[in-house]
């Protein structure tokens, strides 16, 4: 269900990144091949960022395990939706947090963005993507936080590979037809991201709470393991 809701907040999210990124995936230095190619090359260039979001998820994946080992994947799944919860009914939030160092980050991809697109090679599209998906953005972030909330790194890693795969649609789109997708559809569908969001931020908390409800809010055994394994040994 958590793979559905990551794979949907894609999607929808995804005619937010064609507004965000599409500057970017509209540059690679495809334009003047073969369709089949052009083809090619737009999947390359998403591969790279779907192979980053990936390890985004993946190493903060790692930091829910570390919670969850310690018996606080429950107590960290509710805080996660509560916090997603928070940033949607605030959005002015997110400036308020210092980035002095995030933007130190932005500048070095952006330098290095610009020596790729000058060269036509599948490893530079490719790579295009990969530096693409540092880029900061607000629904990535929401899909880091969904990655921490399932305590395990693989699982963090597949949540945001289901988002990732999930802006491929739109994302192949704009680098093939380009002005086809119009503004007042892109603006429809982004209308629907809150919600989306919104609903991704209560499955964590449901999830946290432990109600016992397959697939939505199953027990978290390791709680009760650890619980368990304390106990015995007072």
């Amino acid at each position: 269900m958590f793979l559905l809701a990551a794979i949907t907040l894609g999607f929808l999210g995804s005619f937010h990144c064609v507004g965000m990124c599409g500057p970017i995936a509209l540059s690679i230095p495809v334009k003047n091949s073969s369709l089949l190619y052009r083809w090619f090359g737009a999947f390359l260039y998403n591969l790279g960022r779907v192979f980053t979001y990936s390890i985004l998820g993946l190493l903060f994946g790692l930091i829910g395990q570390g919670f969850a080992l310690a018996g606080l994947q429950s107590k960290l799944s509710i805080a996660v939706g509560v916090l997603i919860l928070i940033g949607l009914l605030f959005p002015g939030l997110e400036s308020r947090i210092p980035k002095g160092k995030l933007y130190r980050g932005v500048e070095w991809v952006k330098s290095n963005l610009r020596s790729l697109f000058g060269n036509h090679s599948n490893s530079s599209l490719f790579l295009i993507g990969v530096l693409n998906g540092l880029l900061p953005c607000g629904l990535v972030y929401m899909g880091i936080a969904g990655s921490i909330a399932q305590g395990n790194a693989w699982m963090g890693s597949a949540f945001m590979a289901g988002f990732g795969f999930g802006t491929l649609p739109a994302m192949l789109l704009v680098t093939i037809v380009r002005d086809q997708i119009s503004v007042q559809f892109r603006e429809k569908v982004r209308r629907l991201v809150p919600i989306v969001v919104g609903i991704t931020a209560i499955m964590l908390i449901l999830r946290g709470m432990n109600l016992g409800i397959p697939y939505l809010s199953p027990s978290i055994q390791m709680d009760h393991g650890m619980a368990h394994h304390s106990c015995c040994h007072k």
